[in-house]
């Protein structure tokens, strides 16, 4: 794993240290002299503005919304370090195996409203979310997609979990899901504009578009790793600020307009060299999919391996990263459990091409692919809200297909209508995305296998048997002990070519006299947050 916390510039090496002495706006002062804002002592209760790109219409942490805020309010039965190691939560020890886990809660936890924490709480809110009859899509995507039952035992303070089949994760799961109070299961739309947590931070204000203001608990002591609300510096106010525009981030970082913001497109070439702290996040950058579904042109695998093969990956890499890039090892991010480079073994290779004629393609009088007949025509789908560089990145792929014979049509889209086109439509060939990675890979599985929308996630309508194999082994087995087994299913979908991860990529967020940690996923630990003069 890779440890993502901010460190003070001088424990950094000279070179990276020179470059991160502040400026005289951010240190307040002229002349020489300047200290890093990240050393110079830290602000008693103070507020410290966190920019967003996202308006949040609901703070329920079930929700498709909530979920980005909820750490400032809720607090779940483990945390994950930014080490990337499991460490403890409400709950102050646990185990688990491939069927089931148990979690022994802390004493003395009490809700936002004063009312204490009991085992027979969390089992509410645990049914709770994972109850399909509610249809919190936010919960339905942090919790296992197999079925499982949940049981209290308040003397002994424990909380246990018993799947219906095997599951890898299920601390990394389960565990990791806020706890919601039961003031905050009243009743629908409860929590859409308040809080009812144990976490850090109580939701004070909230205006429609924002900013949204989160005060600082008294007596909060069960934090990740036990963690308190008692350490110099913690700000005393969380204020989110709603900043759709990247390179208005940056200026606001660089006039002290806020203090902490994430940004991942060329703006942080400006923002080198300002004192500014930084947490790199780890991406997986132009991961794209090819629609399967019978009729469309790349059900046929091998046409799908020759058009990967056919690709220059270091090429989109450089175009995806906007410089130098490294083509992308795996479908997760480099942080994320499980990561190993799976994609330059396993991905198609130029040789791919030379299989075209044998599976029935050959070349028309103006050198156009066809096949009985017919030409091959491909609609290409990217979008620059997904990522800046991803329209050039499909650009290139497109060139080379036209190259190889393919008539492709290129199409930049709105967001919208690119998930449109992937969860309703149905109408495109190839689309590329951009992700975070998610931290587990049994997170991908919905998208390889199952029923395709509106029945399940699988809008590319990938039908991997082997891939199927390979998490069926995986399921069975705990934690690490598993990542064989998914690294083999990830394979699997290499050589099939049922998906192409295009770079390995970083975000970064930045603090203006502000340090901070940052877990695997880019989240902001909340307790971490220090405002600095």
């Amino acid at each position: 794993m890779h440890r993502r916390t901010v460190s003070s510039p001088g424990v950094r090496s000279a070179a990276v240290a020179s470059a991160a002495v502040a400026s005289a706006v951010l240190a307040g002062c002229t002349g020489n002299g300047d200290v890093s804002s990240t050393r110079t002592p830290v602000v008693e209760r103070g507020t410290v503005t966190i920019a967003t790109a996202s308006e949040t219409p609901s703070f329920d942490p079930y929700s498709q919304f909530g979920t980005a805020l909820a750490p400032y309010a809720y607090d779940s039965l483990v945390n994950v370090a930014p080490d990337g190691q499991v460490v403890s939560g409400l709950a102050e020890k646990w185990q688990a195996g491939a069927t089931s886990a148990s979690f022994v809660l802390r004493r003395g936890v009490t809700c936002s409203d004063g009312t204490a924490l009991t085992a027979s709480d969390v089992a509410r809110s645990l049914r709770y979310a994972s109850d399909p009859r509610n249809r919190l899509v936010g919960a339905q995507a942090a919790l296992p997609g197999v079925p499982f039952t949940v049981s209290a035992d308040n003397a002994a303070r424990s909380v246990s979990v018993r799947m219906t089949s095997p599951y890898s994760f299920i601390v990394r799961t389960i565990g990791l899901l806020p706890v919601v109070c039961p003031a905050g299961l009243a009743g629908p739309g409860v929590l859409d504009r308040r809080t009812q947590g144990t976490g850090p931070y109580v939701l004070s204000g909230y205006t429609s578009g924002g900013p949204y203001v989160f005060t600082l608990r008294e007596g909060y002591a069960w934090g990740p790793g036990g963690t308190t609300n008692t350490t110099p510096g913690q700000p005393a106010r969380i204020v989110v600020s709603v900043v759709p525009q990247e390179s208005t981030a940056a200026n606001l970082l660089l006039t002290g307009g806020v203090n902490i913001a994430t940004v991942t497109g060329p703006d942080r070439a400006r923002l080198t060299g300002h004192g500014l702290a930084t947490a790199e996040v780890p991406t997986v950058v132009g991961l794209s999919f090819f629609n399967e579904h019978s009729g469309r042109p790349l059900s046929d695998p091998v046409l799908r391996r020759a058009l990967v093969g056919a690709l220059d990956r270091k090429g989109l890499a450089n175009v995806a990263i906007g410089g130098d890039g490294r083509p992308a090892s795996h479908l997760t991010a480099s942080d994320s459990v499980c990561h190993a480079d799976v994609a330059a073994a396993n991905l198609p290779s130029r040789s791919a091409v030379r299989a075209l004629h044998a599976a029935g393609w050959t070349k028309g009088a103006r050198g156009e692919l066809v096949r009985n007949g017919r030409p091959l025509r491909l609609r290409l789908l990217s979008s620059g809200d997904f990522g800046s560089t991803l329209p050039s990145v499909a650009e290139l792929m497109a060139v080379t297909w036209r190259e190889l014979g393919a008539d492709v049509e290129l199409v930049t889209e709105s967001r919208n209508a690119v998930v449109q086109a992937m969860y309703q439509s149905g109408d495109f060939d190839v689309v590329v995305g951009s992700s975070p990675g998610p931290q587990l890979p049994v997170q991908l599985v919905p998208y390889f296998t199952g029923p395709p929308p509106s029945r399940g996630l699988n809008f590319a309508h990938v039908a991997n048997p082997e891939y199927d194999a390979a998490v069926t082994l995986a399921m069975r087995a705990p934690g690490a002990a598993s990542c064989a087994d998914w690294n083999r299913a990830a394979a699997a979908l290499f050589r099939s070519a049922d998906a192409l991860p295009v770079a390995d990529g970083t975000s970064t967020v930045y603090g203006h006299r502000t340090t901070f940690a940052v877990a695997p996923g880019g989240r902001i630990v909340p307790t971490s947050i220090r405002l600095h003069q």
